[in-house]
């Protein structure tokens, strides 16, 4: 059983010099390539169920299919809610065997912001669950604009919340299409001196391969997510699966085709951010 918390693998990675890929996942075909990925590796890796994930399908459904592929898996396998909005998001994702909860306070008053996080850490320890937090706002493409963390708040934020890993905007962007979104890695610097806790990105897909892999050895990000580049992997291969074979009409036959690109993106992804072997 190699079923893991998201401290277990954040604090080698800041220990070590690389960061672990934040998967985020829609659905069954997506865990499988990630999982295996992850072995063909031999690099821990973390399975998201964003809010997305979360509307199409019930989150014990999504907490069962995760545990079932991790504690078959030769490697660490975090079980992570992504973008909790609420405590008992964050509480239902616990009671489903999630091993990592993110409450995501962002868009809330510093203080509040504070407040509520702690609860859920409190929540998710007692439980012995990780928790990730995010101050700073973290933008969508071309929808809702980032507000940048100010180092000092997130001093504060790490300080007053335990958290065990902070998710912070510098740059990034989440549904970024293209790899152009440069981090601020000045900003960035600032933050890291303040805060000893491992960082995030999300909005991952939108940073440049070279900044991520460079962050990922140099710097105190130890986890990047990603979403929107291997989501555009999937759509990429079931559309030349159906192309190949225009009568096919089974699902299972067509979507099981997208499993092997995905997997193949989800080890260059591995790589790129120094974690094989790990």
């Amino acid at each position: 059983m190699t079923v893991a918390t998201l401290a277990e693998v954040l604090q080698p990675a800041l220990r070590d010099g690389y960061a672990v890929a934040g998967f985020v996942t829609l659905g069954w075909e997506d865990m499988v390539a990630f999982v295996a990925a992850a072995e063909a590796e031999q690099a821990p890796v973390i399975l998201q169920a964003g809010p997305g994930a979360r509307a199409h399908t019930p989150l014990p459904v999504l907490g069962a299919m995760m545990r079932h592929l991790a504690e078959r898996a030769s490697v660490p396998v975090v079980l992570h809610l992504d973008h909790g909005y609420a405590v008992e998001d964050c509480r239902a994702a616990i009671d489903c065997g999630f091993t990592s909860v993110m409450f995501d306070g962002s868009s809330q008053p510093l203080a509040q912001n504070i407040a509520a996080t702690r609860s859920v850490v409190e929540l998710a320890h007692a439980a012995g669950v990780s928790c990730e937090g995010e101050i700073g706002v973290v933008g969508y493409a071309e929808r809702k604009p980032s507000t940048g963390t100010d180092p000092s708040e997130a001093a504060r934020f790490a300080r007053e919340t335990c958290v065990d890993a902070m998710a912070v905007s510098v740059g990034n962007v989440h549904l970024q299409r293209h790899s152009d979104a440069a981090l601020d890695e000045a900003r960035l610097a600032e933050i890291a001196a303040l805060c000893p806790v491992p960082l995030v990105i999300h909005g991952g897909s939108g940073v440049p391969v070279a900044q991520r892999a460079r962050l990922a050895a140099h710097s105190t990000i130890c986890k990047f997510n990603i979403g929107t580049e291997l989501r555009m992997v999937f759509g990429a291969s079931l559309r030349e699966a159906m192309a190949r074979d225009p009568d096919q009409f089974d699902r299972l036959t067509l979507l099981k085709q997208t499993i092997p690109p995905m997997e193949a993106a989800a080890r260059t992804i591995i790589r790129n951010l120094q974690g094989v072997g790990r």
